[in-house]
């Protein structure tokens, strides 16, 4: 236990700062949001007609619509502009608690890489470092990339989603094939 205590701590830390530098230092992530000389006039329009947070795909239908309405619907859009939203009504940089829980989301998930792996006994080094490349490619494919698909995201959206996965689970996957197997 003490292994997997010790493995999960420096694994998490591995993931943990290569997310902090892919989105702080080396622009990673920079494709996620791109700026527009626009953006006072679009936030003013935005904060005069939504009053709460929230994600809006727009335009959009109401609740209740029925499935034909939908259909008809998504004809008349066919070739038109729209946009998802992610709308807070207050801007507050707290990092603190993302900090804390990013860390302690990544802390769980090496624990659970940890258990998933060695179920049938510690693998080899080489099966260690596959198994987490493939949970960061599998975690890539259920999260950014599912959403590129339904959302239709610009893929340059995700791509630094994807780098973070190899590279993060990558570097968990040497330390932890390393650690595991270490006598």
């Amino acid at each position: 236990m003490k292994k997997w205590i010790i493995g999960s701590i420096v694994g998490a830390i591995l993931v943990f700062l290569w997310q902090f530098l892919s989105w702080t230092m080396l622009g990673i992530h920079n494709g996620e949001s791109k700026y527009t000389s626009n953006q006072d006039a679009i936030m003013s329009h935005l904060s005069a007609h939504l009053k709460e947070d929230g994600m809006y795909m727009l335009p959009g239908l109401p609740p209740g619509t029925s499935r034909e309405q939908h259909e008809e619907y998504y004809k008349q859009m066919e070739g038109k502009p729209f946009a998802t939203i992610t709308y807070r009504t207050s801007y507050k940089f707290d990092m603190a608690r993302p900090i804390i829980r990013g860390f302690l989301i990544d802390l769980f998930l090496v624990f659970s890489l940890i258990y998933i792996l060695t179920r049938g006994g510690t693998p080899s080094a080489t099966r260690i470092f596959a198994g987490s490349i493939a949970i960061g490619f599998f975690t890539w494919l259920t999260g950014p990339y599912t959403a590129y698909n339904w959302f239709q995201l610009p893929f340059e959206a995700i791509t630094g989603h994807l780098v973070d996965s190899l590279v993060a689970w990558g570097l968990a996957g040497v330390w932890l094939g390393w650690w595991l197997n270490r006598k």
